[in-house]
Formats: C-alpha cells, sequence, structure tokens
C-alpha cells in the first residue's frame, strides 16, 4: 500500500528515476560515489512521498576513514532505504541471491557495485566473502545484515552468524553496529498513516578489540550491543 502511494506522489518522475539508476547500472562514466549521492536523493523523496519519517542517532560514530562495514538487524526490504537516506558516506550492500532480481533493488545493487550471495553455495559464498574484504580494505564500506534473512518478530533479533563477520576479520576493518526499530512497519503494514523509523549508529568496534575473538563472538557481541540499544530506544 505504500509502495503505491509512493508512485502515485512521484508518478511523472519515477520513469526518470528508474532509467537513471538503470542507467548507473550499466555506465562505467560515473564512480559508485556518484551513484550513491544520486540514489541517496531519490530515496529520501521516495520516503517523503510514502510519508516515513527517518529518525537517526549516533552519526558521529560512523568512521571518519572509509573501509568499514554495517551490521544491523534486518526487519525487510525497507531496511535499505533507512540507509540510503540517513547515512552520510557511501556504501554498498550484500544481499541474498533471492532478493537480487527484485526490480530497483537489481539496478541499485548494480549501481552500487553490490554483491549477491548463493546461501545453498558455500564455494560462491566465499568467494563473495572475499571481494568484499578486499573492497572493504581499499576503502569501499559495506552494508551487511548478520541474521541472514529478515526477523518477523518486530523488533526482536534472530541469531546472528558468525559467518557474517569473515569479510570483517579478513580485512582488519571497523564493524560498525546499527540498530534499526520500526523498520517493517512501512512496507508491512496495510497503513500509509505517518510512521517514524529509527537507526542508531553504534560506536564502532575496531580490530584491536575484536581480533582475539572467534567470528561466533563477534557476532554475539554484535547482537548484544544492538538489543540493548533497541531497549533503550523502544
Amino acid at each position: 500500500m505504500r509502495i503505491t502511494l509512493m508512485v502515485l506522489r512521484l508518478l511523472f518522475k519515477v520513469p526518470y528515476y528508474l532509467i537513471r539508476i538503470w542507467w548507473c547500472g550499466k555506465s562505467r562514466r560515473a564512480s559508485y560515489i556518484e551513484n550513491f549521492a544520486f540514489i541517496k536523493k531519490v530515496t529520501k523523496k521516495a520516503n517523503h512521498a510514502g510519508r516515513v519519517t527517518i529518525e537517526s542517532h549516533g552519526l558521529e560514530n560512523i568512521p571518519k576513514e572509509d573501509g568499514f562495514i554495517f551490521y544491523p538487524n534486518h526487519q525487510g526490504l525497507f531496511d535499505v532505504l533507512v540507509f540510503l537516506e540517513s547515512c552520510p558516506r557511501p556504501f554498498a550492500f550484500v544481499i541474498k541471491k533471492e532478493a537480487s532480481n527484485l526490480i530497483l533493488l537489481k539496478q541499485v545493487s548494480q549501481a552500487l557495485g553490490s554483491y549477491a550471495m548463493d546461501r545453498e553455495d558455500i564455494r560462491q559464498s566465499m568467494q563473495i566473502i572475499n571481494k568484499v574484504s578486499e573492497d572493504v580494505s581499499q576503502g569501499k564500506n559495506f552494508l551487511i545484515f548478520p541474521e541472514g534473512t529478515r526477523s518477523r518478530k518486530g523488533n526482536e533479533l534472530l541469531d546472528f552468524k558468525g559467518g557474517s563477520f569473515k569479510s570483517a576479520t579478513k580485512a582488519k576493518c571497523p564493524i560498525v553496529p546499527c540498530a534499526l526499530l520500526d523498520a517493517f512497519v512501512p512496507f508491512d503494514e496495510p497503513s500509509i498513516r505517518p510512521v517514524t523509523v529509527k537507526i542508531i549508529y553504534l560506536s564502532p568496534i575496531y580490530y584491536e578489540e575484536y581480533k582475539g575473538m572467534k567470528t561466533n563472538e563477534i557476532a554475539a557481541e554484535v547482537k548484544r550491543r544492538i538489543e540493548k540499544t533497541i531497549a533503550e530506544y523502544q
């Protein structure tokens, strides 16, 4: 229902946005930073048209130097839109293969140089982990959902998978936990009422802090910090 509202309120601009984003994904003339800037602009307009307000906290916790990974809880397709509007720094993301062909998400993914992971194919998954690690080491930022799939229990979290943190440990990069609250509401509720979604960027966990930990231990600690933050902001 809310997606329909977004489209209707931006009806005359939608064709241009779709074509431009498609072009961003196909052309090599623009950098992923330039593509991110345009997609961010479109996302802000879409969220406004859909009567969704993004309330951001902790932006000062985002590392000043590029080459880090965001690790948030996962509540649905709207999660990426929350980051695209709120985050001042460009980033790519890793999505599951099943979602990689969804219209618009596919084009945005291509424009930002993101990756689709086949969770049933261990070899392909390792290739993606290595690619992300290499990109991060070269100064690109990423967004990874450590639950592997969305939670369908509102603001409750699923278990975080240790394998999701292998790219970070290989790159020895900062891990930035992020807490999403009510990000499931815009697309899950059969309503167009105004809604506020909160995102809290937590203090980063640097390599020196997690280098002696196993990935499962890192996953548990990141989950613990996010759950604590959600409890504080609810």
